[in-house]
Order: structure tokens, then sequence, then C-alpha cells
């Protein structure tokens, strides 16, 4: 601008000097030049310069629209790259609100995985605490058992001991029972039990039938060991020889062992030829000595045809391996339930094996009680086997037809 007023200004005083040099007239001319003269100079000065301020301000006119071009290049460049950044910051701004929702999920997410974490680290911290509680009651449960163990086989033992011992006492005690119980039968039967036999020796137990002493010797193991019992029974039907070699003796001589040692036993006759050796038990005596005494209702032995020694000999035979057979089975059976009795303290869970004790405790078994004076009779024992074999077949036959009737209805 104020190059403009300083061109418009020259210009000013070139008007002027022009108006003046038409306005001058002759005589002005002639007296006047010098000044006018001056003044041309002035105005030819003031031309150049003007000249020169113009060529400057096409310069500068020149050089301000090459700037402008440039600008205006430079605007489009910025322009064009100004719409760039503007794509491109659309772009990162749809970018960052993705990352933004991103970030709004992934911290969502970790919210939910830091709850998850809490939840499951109090869970495990729970699981582990009642790990631990379950631990320490199955080491209070295992250390229960184990004691209970301790205790039941120290019962078991002492049970062992105790009942070895019994045995041992019912050996010891063996030929004090087996003469109580020859006694016994022979009060019964009214036998005769000799007390001092009239010849050489001194069996245990004597009894005299049919006008001969039958012999019942008692024999028990010596020590705790029933390996060597049968051979120490096979040395005692050698000695009992001496008997036989008396007058009136019966040649069956009978050794009397303890129930509990038929288990060793295989052989239980033996044939020495000119007697027998018989081993029976306790519970055996009073068969045999009733079979013999019927022996005594002949007036003489002599009188006895073959067939009839034979049936004795027979009878006494079944009563001697009836009697055995039972004791065996029995000792059996003994021997399983004591198995049985022995594994529901340790197979049993303690709560039910307590309330086995409790009902086994409430239990009362009352066998029929034997009266001395009272005699078992035959009929008695048919007439009961005739009763419980009616009740049998009676509940089979219920069982028969209830069965049919569950057919019928489907």
């Amino acid at each position: 601008m104020q190059l403009s007023g300083t061109i418009w200004k020259m210009y000013d005083n070139l008007k002027l000097f022009f108006e003046k040099i038409k306005s001058l007239g002759f005589w002005r001319r002639l007296f006047s030049w010098r000044q006018i003269r001056t003044l041309s100079y002035d105005a030819y000065d003031e031309f150049t310069g003007l000249l020169d301020s113009v060529d400057r301000l096409n310069g500068e006119v020149l050089s301000r629209d090459a700037r402008i071009r440039e600008i205006e290049k430079d605007r489009e460049i910025s322009s064009a790259r100004l719409s760039d950044l503007v794509s491109v910051s659309q772009k990162l701004e749809n970018k960052i609100i993705m990352l933004e929702n991103d970030l709004s999920r992934l911290n969502r997410e970790k919210t939910d995985l830091s709850n998850r974490i809490a939840r499951f680290e109090q869970a495990e911290q729970t699981r582990s605490d009642e790990f631990q509680k379950n631990v320490s009651a199955v080491n209070a449960i295992r250390t229960s058992l184990e004691n209970d163990r301790n205790k039941l086989n120290e019962e078991r033992i002492r049970e062992k001991e105790e009942e070895f011992e019994k045995t041992r006492q019912t050996w010891r005690n063996h030929e004090e029972a087996v003469k109580s119980a020859i006694r016994n039968i022979c009060k019964v039967h009214l036998i005769e039990y000799v007390e001092n036999v009239p010849f050489k020796g001194n069996p245990d137990n004597t009894v005299l039938i049919a006008g001969e002493y039958v012999i019942f010797d008692a024999k028990s193991p010596a020590g705790d060991d029933l390996e060597n019992f049968p051979k120490y029974l096979k040395i005692q039907t050698e000695s009992v020889r001496k008997y036989i070699r008396q007058e009136n003796v019966k040649k069956d001589i009978f050794l009397v062992v303890p129930a509990n040692t038929l288990d060793v036993i295989s052989q239980y006759s033996h044939n020495m030829g000119d007697y027998y050796v018989y081993i029976i038990t306790t519970d055996s005596l009073e068969p045999i000595i009733l079979s013999l005494k019927k022996i005594e209702q002949y007036e003489f032995a002599e009188q006895l045809t073959p067939d009839e020694r034979e049936n004795i000999c027979r009878i006494i035979g079944k009563f001697s391996h009836i009697a055995k057979r039972k004791i065996q089975i029995d000792y059996f059976f003994s021997y399983q339930f004591l198995e049985i009795l022995s594994k529901t303290g340790v197979d049993l869970p303690a709560d039910i094996y307590k309330s086995v004790q409790e009902f086994e405790r409430a239990e009362k078994l009352n066998p029929p009680q034997e009266k001395r004076a009272k005699q078992i009779l035959m009929e008695d024992l048919l007439a009961e086997s005739e009763r419980l074999s009616n009740a049998a077949r009676s509940r089979l036959k219920e069982d028969a037809e209830g069965n049919e009737g569950d057919g019928s209805e489907t």
C-alpha cells in the first residue's frame, strides 16, 4: 500500500508538470525556463524513479504472482495433503473408535476374567480347605482303622491264644473227661464200670460187657505240635497188646482222642492181627458202648450165628463211622464259622460291625437241656423228624402255589 501511494504521488507531480507545460506561454517559457527545466529534471527524475518503481513493482508483482502460484500450488498440495490427512485422520479416528471399542471389550473381558479368576481362586481355596479337611478326616479314619485293626489283631491273637490254651487245657483234662463220660454212660445204662481190673496192667477205663473187659484208653497230644500225634497213636496200638494177652479182655481196644485232633488222623482202625484198635472220640463213646451192650441179650456169645456177629459188627462199625464223620463235619463247620466270625470285624464297615455286635448281644440261644434222668427216646426223635418233614413239605407246597399264582398273573 505504501508503494502504491508513492506511485500515485509521482503521477501527481508529472501531471502538474505537464499541466504547467500546457499552460506556459511564450514569455513564461523565456523567463521561467530555468524553473521549468528544473521542474522537468525533477519530473524526469520522478519519472525515472516511477519507471524504476514500476519495474520494481512489476518485479514484485511477478514475484508476488510466482509466490502466489507457488502458494496456490503449495495450497493445492497442502489441500491434497490435508485431504489425505483428513482421510487418514478419519481412518485413524475410525481405528481409534474400533480400538476404543476393542479396549472396552477387552476391559470387560478382563473384568469378567478377573471375576472368574477370583471365583476360581475362592473355589480352589474352598476345595483346598475341604480337601485338607477330608485328608485330615481320612487320616483320622485311617488311624482309627489301624488302631481298630491292631486291636482286632491283638484280640484275634489273644482269642487264638485263649483258644489254643483251652485246647491244651482240654488235652490235659482229656483223661478225666473221658473217665467222667464213661462213668456217666455206665450209670445211666446200668453198665458195670471196673475200677480195679483183675489182670496185669492199668488201663484208663474198663467196662464189663457180656463177661468181657472192654478197654477205653484216653490218648491226647503231649505238646502243642500235632504232627507227631498219628505216630504216637501208631505206637500205642502196639503197646496195648499187653492187655490182649490177659484173660477175658475183649479183642477190640478203643483209643479215645480229643475231637480237635481228627484233622491230623488219617486212619481210624488198625487190624493188628489178633486184635483190633479203633480211634474214637468222646462223643462216640455212648453209641459204641450201647452197641456192645446188646451182646448181653445173648446168654452165651457162642450162640451167635455168623450173620448175627456180622450184623453186630456192622452196626458197631456204622455207629463208629457216623460218629467220627459227624465230629469231623462239626469240626469243619466250626472252623468255617470261626473264619467267618474273624472276617466280620475286618471286612464289615465299622458302623455295620457295631450294629452286628449289638444284635449279637441281644440274641440268646437256648438249646434243649439234657436231663440225666430223662432218656432220649427214638420215638421222640422220629416224631420230631416227621413234624419237621411235614412243615418243610407244607412250605414247599405254599411256595409252589405262590409261584404258579405269579405266573398266571403275568
